[in-house]
């Protein structure tokens, strides 16, 4: 393009004002400045936009026909800054989130930010918590919402919530009737679990440590889904996030079991890359997810 919008505002005010001197004030800047850019638009097409008469300027055809588009110009350019004012960095964001939080939480709180944002665009990732951790880093993605921690000098992690992991099995189970597991009742069990990369398998690693390594872990999935069902088959006993299964729960599907002396409570966090500018969209997506569910 050979104009500028600046050069617009100045023509449009010159047609206004039909006075360079009145259009310069209006505009906050020198006569000599208007009149330069002026003519710098008109030379840049070879046209003449104005009749002359003394100090007078008035509109000639060309004038009057560019006027009107000018003006149509304009003024979409004065609403998309204001749009950009009114939105700052409210626009598209990219969401990793954990499989538990992504399935379960995450909708709640896109339904709240659209709601404040109806203009903004969110997708929403769901991965394991190291895949997320490692989107972060590699900036695929704006924020991470993760379920255990992970390591890495570059990467901040931000408390956020706190939840625990609850052990179940099928009603007809055989210890769907005890209250407490046993240390042999551990030991015993054939486990169903999440797979090694995924927080919740992070929790449980840690809180069954010295036992690890004589657990029966029969089946791995990463999907907390499979892990449901495949314990209402009769194939195991498993441990996901309490959020995972209460609905699962109430509806007598699924039986809670007890580890006594077990800390099964862990951390949500937010991930962000370290040092990195956090944008409006990031700061009112995490004052969404802190405000509850």
């Amino acid at each position: 393009m050979k104009y500028s919008l600046r050069q617009l505002e100045i023509f449009l005010a010159i047609a206004r004002q039909q006075n360079i001197s009145r259009a310069a004030e209006t505009l906050h800047m020198s006569q000599s400045a208007a009149s330069a850019a002026l003519q710098n638009l008109e030379q840049a097409y070879n046209i003449s936009l104005f009749n002359r008469i003394g100090k007078k300027l008035e509109l000639n055809e060309v004038g009057k026909t560019l006027r009107s588009k000018a003006e149509i110009l304009i003024s979409h350019a004065h609403e998309f800054d204001q749009a950009m004012q009114g939105h700052t960095d409210i626009g598209h964001l990219k969401v990793g989130a954990s499989f538990t939080i992504g399935n379960h939480l995450a909708v709640t709180y896109l339904a709240r930010y659209l709601n404040k944002h109806p203009e903004a665009q969110v997708d929403i990732n769901v991965a394991n918590s190291s895949a997320i951790a490692a989107q972060v880093l590699n900036f695929e993605v704006d924020i991470g919402m993760i379920e255990g921690q992970v390591n890495h000098k570059d990467l901040a992690l931000i408390p956020w919530r706190d939840d625990s992991l609850v052990v179940f099995c099928s009603p007809e189970h055989p210890l769907a009737k005890k209250k407490n597991l046993s240390e042999k009742d551990i030991l015993q069990a054939r486990w169903i679990l999440r797979e090694p990369e995924s927080g919740a398998r992070q929790t449980f690693n840690r809180a069954l440590a010295e036992l690890l390594p004589m657990l029966d872990i029969y089946l791995e999935f990463k999907h907390n889904e499979a892990i449901k069902k495949a314990v209402e088959a009769g194939l195991g006993i498993g441990c996901l996030s309490e959020i995972v299964l209460q609905n699962n729960f109430k509806s007598g599907e699924l039986v809670p079991l007890k580890l006594p002396k077990r800390d099964m409570k862990r951390t949500f966090y937010f991930a962000l890359p370290k040092n990195r500018y956090r944008t409006a969209a990031i700061e009112e997506w995490m004052a969404e997810c802190c405000g509850g569910v």
